[in-house]
């Protein structure tokens, strides 16, 4: 609670109008965590005003209590803000722990965003669900991406066109072959 109060504020900001309408991130993760899932990473901004470090801007992972540790590992990225400079959001994200590298599926995947406005319970419940609705297309995607085999001569057309795109034509620090070499056991495959 200390370091992400966030998360737990009870109201919103003394600068929001009427208008605006509060969702309580704590309601929220309570919510989710009935669905299994729990939360691993908390952060929030930092704020130079101390009268909104419980207004600010923050962010939850939740993975699922059977799936922190797995290969490839779903998880719900919530942000949320109670100052306005931030609507409710979650994205669904994909986390591969071969290589540590994160994917985080956006707007063409099921991203929600819940503006501060009007009756908002109910879609911001709606958003959970559709949220986590998403991880099955996330996974048909991922197999369809490894199971891709590409010929020699278009791996080197798609490394030469990305040191081109990087780099441009003139300074290229690395070669095509240095690309299309696997630097670790994952990427043998």
């Amino acid at each position: 609670m200390h370091h992400v109060p966030g998360i737990f504020g009870e109201e919103k900001h003394t600068s929001r109008s009427q208008n605006y309408t509060y969702i309580p991130t704590i309601t929220v993760l309570e919510s989710l965590q009935r669905e299994g899932f729990q939360p691993f990473f908390a952060c929030q901004t930092r704020v130079r005003d101390p009268g909104r470090r419980g207004y600010t801007k923050h962010m939850l992972r939740l993975r699922r209590a059977g799936e922190i540790n797995g290969e490839h590992v779903p998880e719900i990225i919530l942000l949320n803000s109670h100052d306005g400079t931030s609507s409710y959001q979650m994205l669904p994200g994909y986390f591969r722990f071969v290589c540590q590298n994160g994917c985080v599926c956006g707007q063409s995947l099921g991203e929600v965003r819940v503006p501060h406005r009007g009756n908002v319970v109910e879609k911001v419940i709606e958003g959970a669900y559709e949220v986590v609705g998403v991880f099955d297309r996330i996974e048909e995607k991922r197999d369809a991406m490894q199971s891709l085999v590409l010929p020699p001569p278009a791996r080197q057309a798609l490394a030469q066109a990305a040191l081109t795109y990087r780099y441009g034509d003139e300074h290229q620090p690395v070669t095509t072959a240095d690309i299309l070499t696997p630097r670790r056991p994952g990427g043998l495959r």
